[in-house]
């Protein structure tokens, strides 16, 4: 009996500890999202997909919540799953590769909950990985969308390029590595010379803005890099403050970031509303697609560089559209030449691998 007291008592602390995290119904919300590191108001990944599940949710008039973990661990985000399940959620998404681990375990503990986990694939930490009828996992090829913004920036004349990514987690690789072999591409397209492309690169290690974050931009920045592709979320906004002040330019990510700032020029975006809209759709129309891995790129349409906002000079969207009907359609495999972090064998391959003679690229590791 004093055990039952226990467990009881614990669910209501967790749900009171979730409950005020905002966004729809505080009772009975049948849809939910628990954010990773960031808040859902962070103008990038959880903003993107919780924009998504509030519009099916709020043209339905389906309940919705979402819940932001205190850390970001597995131990955590277990709990925010079970306060949302506690509190009625039907589906939950959980957006970030972060969850691949909380998700392979959730599937199984709530197999009446259906989950949607966004950029990453359920495993237990090593290499079992498995998708659940009751979970769908949707990944994005951020190397194609990271090529995309490698090479308008060189079609654009700038020659020092900078890539500041968040976590070295695969997405954020992904990314830089596509962003690094796009510039290659256009200069080779240019009759470029070796060496004639500088790339600053790094991990922040974190997704957050920060002083740090900013210092070290504007430092590039002050040493002529013209344009940094920012893809690790919040820490986005301290690469922009940065731009800004030296009149430079970023290239967003994820979302179109080109309200946050006058300094982004475009963003390299991933269909991150849609695909959760979508999934949510499916579930409600009897089609989900329990114990899939989606695959979201240039081909389905599931990634893109933001155009209509762009604020490009010289490169058009003639140029755009060429290369990404080139990229859809793999033309000369001009798609599946893009390397990503690991090869056919699963193997990783490292930055330093990645088949260049313009780019030169100077990779910064953090000092702690």
């Amino acid at each position: 009996m004093k055990k039952i007291f226990a467990l009881a008592l614990c669910a209501l602390l967790m749900l009171a500890l979730f409950a005020g995290c905002g966004g729809g119904s505080r009772k009975g919300a049948e849809l939910a999202l628990i954010t990773d590191t960031g808040a859902v108001d962070d103008k990038s990944f959880n903003q993107g997909a919780w924009e998504g599940l509030v519009k099916y949710a709020e043209e339905k008039g389906i309940s919705h919540q979402y819940y932001q973990p205190a850390e970001q661990d597995d131990a955590s985000y277990l709990e925010a799953i079970d306060a949302a399940v506690q509190n009625g959620a039907k589906l939950i998404v959980a957006p970030g590769a972060m969850f691949e681990e909380t998700v392979w375990q959730a599937q199984d503990l709530y197999p009446d909950t259906t989950f949607v986990l966004i950029d990453g694939t359920p495993h237990d930490g090593s290499d079992n990985y498995r998708t659940n009828s009751n979970t769908v996992a949707i990944t994005y090829a951020e190397e194609q969308v990271g090529f995309l913004a490698g090479y308008a920036a060189v079609r654009e004349g700038m020659t020092k390029l900078g890539y500041m990514g968040g976590i070295e987690i695969s997405p954020v690789v992904k990314y830089g590595y596509g962003f690094v072999q796009g510039a290659e591409y256009a200069a080779q397209e240019l009759g470029m010379a070796d060496g004639s492309i500088e790339l600053m690169y790094t991990y922040t290690g974190e997704f957050a803005a920060s002083t740090e974050v900013e210092e070290q931009a504007a430092a590039w920045y002050g040493n002529g890099t013209e344009i940094i592709f920012a893809a690790g979320g919040a820490l986005g906004g301290s690469v922009m403050t940065a731009a800004e002040a030296a009149g430079s330019k970023v290239i967003g990510v994820d979302v179109d970031q080109s309200g946050q700032s006058d300094a982004v020029i475009t963003s390299a975006t991933k269909g991150l509303g849609v695909a959760v809209y979508d999934m949510i759709k499916a579930f409600y129309d009897g089609s989900f697609p329990g114990g899939e891995n989606l695959v979201f790129n240039a081909a389905n349409n599931g990634i893109s560089l933001a155009m209509d906002t762009a604020k490009f000079s010289t490169f058009t969207k003639a140029d755009y559209d060429a290369l990404f009907a080139a990229m859809q359609n793999n033309t000369n495999n001009i798609a599946s030449n893009i390397l990503t972090n690991e090869d056919a064998e699963g193997n990783p391959i490292a930055l330093a691998d990645l088949p260049v003679k313009a780019v030169i690229v100077t990779q910064i590791k953090k000092s702690r």
